[in-house]
């Protein structure tokens, strides 16, 4: 079934999809569906992540921080090293980068020339937050002062210009860290590593990203952002333009030219989705699965799920983080991860590493109503994966019953 729908220069038809197969698109499009491989290699590891775009990097380590994540989710146990190198590791070694995409995010290098327009009017005062564009501006030559002393003594932490503070939240950061977090938005300076507290080292970009990628042409913003809405597409399989907007957080006006460019080149396809209220729009070349097969745990920030309506429309699934709520007020917990099962997000674990006792701390398990009758055997075997890719040697269940949610 479809229907026509007119776009600025032609007539196109709209093809119906079910729910059911909006779903096993998005997944397969995520890197879902097909068999983990016995060993992930570097090379089967940077393809899961030149699929999704982006890892997006969060500092939190109740479990293990959610930049991780991911590639567990899809590959199952893999030396998390391949990170720690490709991200931070000798310039030779460099795969990816980090910059603002969807939130501070791990990248491919290939996509630095898509983000140099952002960078661009980073440096001009026009996006970031407004603490940090005073120093595109009547601060600038603050900025500049510190950019000297990275270029002329090398590799520097905020810590390394003022006193440590107790507290490490954006609304705690003193005048060193926003100097040097707006030099990092607009692309003068870029992570060399992280501290042991996960603190970011900034160093001059030129000598941490390759020379190759910085002489790399550098597109104008249309193309750019084209670029970036048709690799959402490719990562999403099919979304609506908020959520292809959202992926690499494009403006309204910036994403809808290049959906519409898009479009018009039939890179995108218009379809209508039931219970969708919004248009939403198929990239050409997704997978169109008729069974999908998975079963992973999924962090917080895993791009199938952050979008938090995206996740209620393909899986009438209710999520939000709960790490800010006070604790009396939580429904399911801390840090708690969706649980994946075949194509249904069917529970929710809230989970913990105990380190020092080498203990994983299963402190709740909720399922959906519709779970199946034996998922709580698909959860233990995902458990045991998880553990034994931490290095934890005992697994802590909870003390209550599970608990069926019912939002």
């Amino acid at each position: 079934m479809s229907r026509l729908a007119t776009g600025r220069s032609k007539v196109t038809k709209v093809e119906k999809l079910s729910l059911a197969e909006a779903r096993r698109i998005a997944l397969a499009a995520q890197g879902f569906g097909g068999p983990r491989p016995e060993r992930v290699t570097a090379a089967r590891w940077l393809k899961t992540v030149d699929q999704l775009s982006l890892h997006q990097i969060d500092s939190v380590n109740v479990l293990v921080r959610a930049h991780y994540l991911p590639a567990f989710s899809r590959l199952g146990p893999y030396d998390r090293s391949l990170i720690d190198t490709a991200a931070w590791g000798s310039r030779k070694k460099r795969r990816l980068f980090e910059y603002w995409a969807h939130e501070a995010s791990l990248l491919p290098l290939p996509l630095h020339p898509l983000l140099r327009w952002r960078m661009a009017r980073a440096d001009r005062g026009e996006v970031g937050w407004k603490g940090l564009r005073v120093f595109a501006g009547e601060r600038r030559a603050e900025a500049e002062a510190f950019l000297k002393r990275i270029r002329n003594e090398g590799p520097r932490a905020a810590s390394d210009f003022e006193e440590k503070r107790t507290r490490s939240g954006w609304w705690e950061w003193g005048d060193a860290k926003r100097a040097l977090e707006w030099l990092f938005w607009a692309g003068h300076i870029t992570t060399a590593t992280r501290r042991g507290s996960f603190e970011r080292v900034y160093d001059l970009t030129e000598r941490i990203i390759p020379a190759e990628i910085l002489a790399l042409p550098t597109p104008d913003e249309k193309e750019a952002q084209r670029a970036l809405i048709e690799r959402a597409a490719r990562a999403l399989g099919l979304a609506t333009a908020q959520e292809l907007r959202d992926y690499f957080r494009l403006g309204p006006n910036d994403a809808r030219d290049a959906v519409e460019s898009l479009l018009e080149a039939g890179v995108l396809e218009p379809v209508e989705v039931p219970g969708w209220a919004r248009d939403a729009y198929l990239h050409r070349d997704a997978r169109r699965p008729r069974r999908i097969f998975a079963r992973a745990l999924l962090a917080p920030f895993d791009p199938l799920v952050w979008e938090r309506s995206r996740a209620m429309r393909l899986f009438d699934f209710h999520y939000r983080i709960e790490i800010y709520t006070p604790p009396e007020k939580r429904q399911h917990g801390y840090y708690v991860l969706p649980f994946l099962l075949g194509e249904r997000l069917i529970g929710r674990l809230d989970l913990k590493a105990d380190r020092q006792a080498g203990r994983l701390l299963v402190h709740a398990v909720h399922l959906e109503p519709h779970a199946p009758a034996d998922a709580m055997d698909a959860i233990s075997e995902e458990l045991a994966a998880l553990a034994d890719w931490l290095g934890l040697a005992e697994i802590v269940l909870p003390s209550k019953p599970l608990q069926r949610s019912i939002d």
